[in-house]
């Protein structure tokens, strides 16, 4: 079921029809008069066809609003808000959208959407940008997926996700399953540039790293997350919290524990990329590491000149092998 109200009319609405209007009839004919925006409506759903409904026809600065349930099926949707009015979904996290299989839910080419508080389970991945800038994820929990958590792929930029958990992904047992994704794999075309992740708690149950950041994506910010990396497989080569193969990525005030290597690293994956990271305040505890490098900081592509990374003398370490690689500058 559905139901939808208007939350507010524009003056220029109401002046294309000629008066001010009280109740439903009065505000169709003002609005059928109108040359502006149309009005901002609160969509209702309670199940899983009123939010599908309601995914494809929203319109900018609308809400969509779910009440606490389950919804099942796979959620997508190809609409757009704008940076001025985006389009929200929003729910407690007793609203649960729970996939079979497929995505939990998939904004492909459906830029400037704010996704706040519900829940996202059960299918391959959880929750996936695709061409899609401008998405703001906050407060939501995301678990109990075969692979990755959330991800912003094929250019999608200028997004966030904040205050929100996420958990036990990779399930399906090839030794995969990011926590939050940024970019793709094998190549620079990809430009998910700008993504902020700040203020979450991923793992455990985490199968790959936390956070991975492809090369070919600029800007990325790491910020005051909490990394439990109980159930990494080192399968992969997901041994570690964060792995920045990107560009400009600044990593400051996480916190982390349980990591079968090191806590955070950088790689050279493709020619120029994965470098330009700086680390300042982060809190990594190593205690049970076995692999070989087991540095809080592994840089494993440093040069002064071509591949610079700053680590700052705030970043602390427990157990391990010690704060970052040898020949690796700390600073002040």
């Amino acid at each position: 079921m559905r139901t939808r109200r208007v939350l507010a009319l524009s003056s220029a609405a109401l002046l294309g029809a000629g008066a001010l209007a009280v109740g439903n009839a009065a505000i169709g004919n003002a609005t059928a008069g109108a040359s502006g925006p149309g009005p901002r409506e609160v969509i209702e759903v309670s199940d899983a066809a009123g939010l599908k409904a309601a995914l494809s026809d929203a319109g900018a600065g609308d809400t969509i609003q779910l009440a606490d349930g389950t919804y099942k099926g796979n959620f997508k949707t190809a609409k757009a808000g704008t940076e001025g009015s985006p389009i929200t979904l929003t729910g407690s996290e007793k609203a649960v959208l729970t996939a079979g299989g497929g995505y939990g839910l998939h904004l492909d080419g459906a830029g400037h959407w704010n996704l706040k508080g519900f829940t996202v389970t059960g299918g391959q991945k959880g929750i996936v940008m695709d061409g899609a800038d401008g998405v703001h994820i906050d407060g939501v929990t995301v678990h109990d997926l075969d692979m990755e958590g959330v991800h912003w792929r094929e250019s999608s930029s200028n997004g966030s996700i904040k205050n929100s958990t996420v958990r036990d992904t990779g399930k399906n047992g090839r030794g995969m399953g990011e926590g939050v994704y940024v970019g793709s794999a094998g190549g620079t075309d990809d430009k998910s540039d700008d993504i902020l992740i700040e203020n979450n708690t991923i793992g455990p149950g985490v199968g790959g790293e936390s956070i991975d950041i492809k090369e070919g994506t600029t800007g990325a910010k790491i910020i005051g997350n909490t990394f439990d990396g109980d159930g990494l497989t080192g399968a992969n080569y997901d041994d570690s919290w964060v792995d920045i193969k990107g560009n400009d990525v600044l990593v400051e005030d996480n916190t982390g524990k349980n990591t079968t290597n090191s806590g955070f690293e950088t790689h050279e994956q493709q020619d120029g990329w994965g470098c330009g990271a700086v680390f300042r305040g982060n809190h990594s505890d190593l205690t049970g590491a076995s692999g070989k490098d087991q540095f809080a900081i592994n840089v494993t592509n440093y040069d002064e000149r071509s591949c610079p990374v700053t680590v700052s003398g705030d970043n602390t370490v427990k157990g391990g092998k010690g704060l970052t690689n040898p020949g690796v500058p700390v600073g002040d």
